[in-house]
């Protein structure tokens, strides 16, 4: 797809799903979220793009990506794993089984990167070799591949504080989960980045490291929630040129999405200043990484609409029926 098909589209947005005649909403991030009758959730994925603790913009099409990502990759792993899906009444949108959440976020890396105080890379470079449980080899460079994919779990912060670092013993020895919960979850959780990688590598990509989000029903099964394998929540690369850049000791060629966090950074402090407005061609070019990071992930290609429209009002003709 050419930027030039998306230029209709700049003001064909969803930045907020508020639906006043849906119960229990509670926003978040990125998703809206309703809690129905018959222990059923709906989230809404919106346009929001946020960065330095506060929403910038919106960009198109961008939910609608991560949801039908998901979808892809729910149908492809729901052998491994059953998920919350029941059903898909809008593009954007989701209607889920209602899942007690459990109080990690299975994080798995296949390679040593990252950039957050979390991340495995940072931490090594602080010169820390035993990590969330795991022990890593002295004369690691940036970006290679580990021995075998590991486990950083963190805690799940609820009320939006910051993650931390965990080792298998601090789940079990604090009572976040239970020995034999910790090892159902860790086993699927690397079943399903094995997964991951192998479909990942099939349309020429790198799964280098991904988050899982697992709940339980209320017959005490595990369910896999939230999303999977979305450029939002996952670390992909192109596997053609990794490893020449490697080498170079240049970083992977991923999905840019960070092209308006930078162009930002540079004509003010973000965290202070009133922000510049963002001009549409950049947003747009952000829109196409992301049904670019579709096409590719998924071996599809995204289908625009025939004329941009009232997103909003399309998803709330579709959810409101759910209401019955």
């Amino acid at each position: 797809m050419e930027l030039a098909a998306l230029r209709p589209f700049a003001r064909h947005t969803l930045p907020d799903a508020a639906i006043p005649e849906l119960p229990n909403r509670y926003a978040g991030k990125v998703r809206e979220n309703y809690d129905l009758p018959g222990g059923r959730r709906l989230l809404i994925a919106t346009d929001r793009l946020s960065a330095f603790d506060r929403m910038i913009c919106a960009v198109p099409f961008k939910g609608e990506v991560l949801t039908q990502t998901a979808r892809h990759w729910f149908a492809a792993t729901a052998d491994i794993c059953p998920n919350h899906v029941l059903s898909y009444p809008d593009p954007n949108a989701v209607l889920a089984r209602r899942l007690d959440i459990m109080p990690v976020e299975m994080v798995v890396r296949g390679y040593l990167a990252g950039t957050t105080g979390t991340s495995v890379l940072t931490m090594y470079k602080k010169g820390q070799r035993e990590m969330y449980g795991v022990r890593l080899p002295d004369g690691m460079r940036d970006n290679q591949r580990l021995p075998a994919p590991i486990l950083t779990p963190t805690s799940k912060e609820f009320d939006g504080g910051h993650d931390a670092p965990l080792t298998p013993q601090d789940i079990v020895a604090s009572g976040l989960l239970s020995q034999a919960r910790w090892d159902e979850v860790s086993a699927l959780a690397l079943a399903l980045f094995t997964r991951g990688q192998k479909m990942a590598e099939e349309n020429g990509l790198i799964l280098a490291d991904t988050k899982y989000e697992f709940g339980v029903d209320g017959d005490g099964k595990v369910v896999l929630a939230d999303e999977i394998h979305t450029p939002d929540s996952s670390r992909f690369w192109r596997a053609d040129t990794y490893e020449a850049r490697f080498e170079a000791g240049a970083p992977p060629e991923s999905f840019d999405k960070d092209v308006i966090r930078r162009w930002i950074s540079a004509r003010c402090d973000p965290y202070r200043d009133d922000l510049p407005e963002i001009p549409d061609e950049l947003i747009l070019q952000t829109a196409l990484v992301y049904i670019q990071a579709y096409d590719t992930i998924t071996g599809q290609s995204f289908a625009l609409p025939n004329s941009p429209g009232d997103v909003l009002e399309r998803v709330r003709a579709n959810v409101l029926p759910l209401l019955g």
